[in-house]
Formats: structure tokens, sequence, C-alpha cells
């Protein structure tokens, strides 16, 4: 802690790279939600020609000159997405492909045509590739606070129209609310969420910071406000444990180890997720085979029991496995139901139904009639 209030660097790229992580966790989960994750991905390689022109009009390196050349482009490159796919039969995920490729292209050939400047000054724009978060400075945490906080706050004002977007824009049609101007809205604040991060971890892996805490948020909770909640906490989360670990570790870049945390996050949540989790699902499915595997065994004791007109009527495990012939799995199965009270073995080795396993079976009939 004395070192993170000592260290000016590790201040600057900590509070930056958590902004950058909460801000676009929110935005992230709308982007998810709809299915829109290629988009972010299309916006920050978009991002990287309005860089270029921007220093090229203004000979300068400002952060919130280069954001603006770099938002602008990114919302034409939106905006030429939804031109070719409502103009054209070509398919929303080829348009995105598209734009995203040659706008990166045109990226690399200004940033070419820049670094043969007979003067330094564009020494550094490279960086927006990959990013570098050392090279943040007060005044970029300033820029990307008042624009994280607009964003944040624009996402809060317009939260029910975001919602009813995202989950049923039909609905929205039938309100009469301007759902073409909502989702242009929308994106723009997304693409604003993009621009903020190109410093620190570039152009190329800005869109795992939009998808990644969304999708381990995602596995947590049905609920929008809580994933929201959650997207934005795992990528502060991330941002600084990124920073926190290429700063203890030499030459170890922030941007990358920032998207590796984010991946990380991602992997550990589809693992242990209470509701979606891969282990927590196998544990489900294995109590639920165990179950089914003892009801089976219950009630064909039942069915043996009402052919004797006695439902306590008792009979050697030997019947049973004739039904069920895997003789260690029947034996754990009785041995569980006994556990449970359902039935009792005799000394003679015959097992029988108490009174509770045959209530037992009569609700799970009743259950299967129904």
């Amino acid at each position: 802690m004395e070192q993170f209030f000592d260290d000016y660097t590790l201040r600057t790229v900590t509070l930056g790279t958590a902004i950058l992580g909460a801000v676009s966790g929110a935005l992230g989960t709308f982007a998810v939600l709809r299915r829109q994750s290629l988009l972010g991905d299309a916006v920050s390689h978009a991002a990287l020609p309005g860089i270029g022109l921007a220093f090229i009009l203004t000979s300068s390196k400002a952060s919130l000159v280069l954001m603006v050349g770099a938002g602008l482009a990114g919302w034409l490159a939106t905006a030429v997405v939804l031109l070719v796919t409502t103009s054209t039969r070509v398919k929303y995920d080829s348009a995105l492909g598209l734009v995203l490729s040659v706008f990166f292209g045109a990226g690399l050939v200004l940033l070419t045509f820049i670094q043969k400047y007979p003067n330094a000054n564009q020494a550094g724009l490279d960086s927006f590739l990959f990013g570098q978060a050392a090279s943040l400075v007060v005044g970029d945490v300033i820029t990307m606070t008042v624009l994280g906080g607009i964003v944040l706050v624009a996402l809060l004002l317009f939260w029910k129209e975001f919602k009813l977007l995202a989950f049923d824009p039909e609905f929205a049609h039938s309100l009469v609310l301007p759902v073409r101007w909502l989702d242009i809205g929308l994106t723009t604040l997304l693409v604003v969420a993009i621009v903020i991060g190109l410093q620190t971890v570039g152009v190329v892996l800005m869109s795992a910071m939009i998808i990644a805490p969304a999708a381990a948020a995602r596995q947590w909770t049905d609920n929008l406000g809580v994933m929201a909640l959650i997207s934005m906490v795992t990528g502060a989360l991330c941002g600084v444990g990124g920073a926190l670990l290429s700063t203890s570790t030499s030459n170890l870049p922030t941007g990358p180890t920032i998207v590796v945390c984010a991946g990380g996050f991602v992997v550990v949540s589809m693992l242990i997720a209470p509701h979606r989790g891969i282990i927590w699902q196998q544990v489900r499915q294995t109590v639920q085979n165990r179950k089914l595997k003892s009801e089976a065994v219950l009630l064909d004791l039942f069915e043996l029991a009402r052919k004797h007109d006695d439902l306590g009527y008792p009979h050697m495990e030997t019947a049973l496995r004739v039904i069920h012939p895997k003789r260690g799995t029947l034996y754990r199965q009785l041995r569980r139901l006994e556990g449970r009270g359902l039935v009792k073995m005799y000394d003679s080795g015959a097992w029988a139904l108490t009174p509770d396993g045959i209530l037992v079976c009569k609700q799970l009939l009743d259950e299967r009639i129904r």
C-alpha cells in the first residue's frame, strides 16, 4: 500500500486501468447480451486511422485529441457497418470483418507514413497497437475519468430504455420508443468506452476488455443490474491486477497482462459459477443420475412387492439384480435408500420398503401420472 502512494507511475497506471475496466465492463454487458461482441473488435481496430489522422491534422499527441480522432473513426466504422447491412445483402458479421480489416489496414498505412516524418514528434504512436499503460499521466487519467463518468451517467439515465433494447427491441418499437436513436446512442457509448482504453491495452486487445468481464459476469447471474455490477468490478480488478503484476515483474507488458487476467476470470467463472459453471453442472448431473437410479431401484422394489399384495414384502437382492445387473451399483443404491430410511434389510438378506419408502413411491408414481 505504501508503494502505491509513493510510486507515481504505479498509482497513475492502477487508477487508469481500474477506470478502464469498470467502464468497459459496464458497456460490455450490453455488447455481450446483444451479441455484438465482434463490434467492439471492429471499433477498436477502426480507431487506428482516426488516431493517425488526428495526429496528421494537429501534430499533437495529447490524449484528448487522439481520443477524439479515434472516437470519430470508430463511430464512422459503425455507421459503415449499418449502411452495408441495411442497403446490401452482406450479413452483419461479414460487414464487421470487412470494416475491421479495411480500417485497420488504413491505420497501419497512416502509421507507416507518419513514421517517415523528419522530426521525432511522431514517436510513440505505434504504442496504440498493443497499448503502453506505463505512459499514462495524470492528465490521461483525468480525461479517462471524465469520459468514463459521462458514459456511466448516460447509461444510468437511459437504463430502462437500453435494457428494453437489449432484450426486446420489437416491444420497444410497439411503445413508440426511438429504437434507432437508442441503438446509435448505446453504440456511441460503446465507442467512447473503447476509445478511453486504447492507450492502455491498444487496438488489438481492447475488444477483450469489452467482452471478457461481461462474459465472466454472465456466468454468475441472470439479472442485468447484477451482471453489469459484477462486470464492472471484474473489469476493475483485472485492470488493477494486471497493472500490479506487470509492475512486480520485469519486461511484462501491462496491456497483455490485463487481458490475460480477464481471460483467467472468464475461465474460472465458466468452471465454478453456481448455475452455469462446468464443475457445478457435472456435480448436479451426477447428483441427478444418482437420484434417478435410486428412484428406479425403489420403484422396482415397489412393483415387485405389489405383485404379492403386500407393499412391505421383502425380496432378495438376486431378484432385483435381474433388473439391475450391476451388482456394485445396485448395492450402493440400496444402501443409500437404507440410509434415507426408505428401505430396510432383513437378517435373511432380503430388502423391503419401509412405510416412508411406500409413501415416496406413491408420490413418485403420482408425479409421473400428472
